[in-house]
């Protein structure tokens, strides 16, 4: 299964993850700042343009699986 985050690394260092989709708009001021739909910010190393890159990514990843065919496998049902 393929990750449902990103990972970025806090000012410290220390690296985590976040959830892409709830991230709402991204701050350079000039740190960047994640701010998430209810109200959480983040302070991280990486530049805007690295995060939009890497949100970028992610969704073309999840389009990418959902026009590949499923895989089929032989129904073990009975009739």
């Amino acid at each position: 299964m393929e990750p449902i985050v990103i990972t970025v690394t806090r000012l410290t260092g220390q690296p985590f993850a976040v959830n892409p989709d709830l991230i709402e708009r991204i701050e350079s001021t000039p740190d960047t700042i994640l701010v998430l739909m209810d109200g959480t910010r983040y302070l991280v190393r990486e530049t805007l343009p690295e995060v939009v890159s890497m949100v970028q990514e992610y969704r073309a990843g999840v389009i990418s699986r959902a026009l590949q065919a499923p895989d089929h496998h032989p129904s073990s049902q009975q009739d």
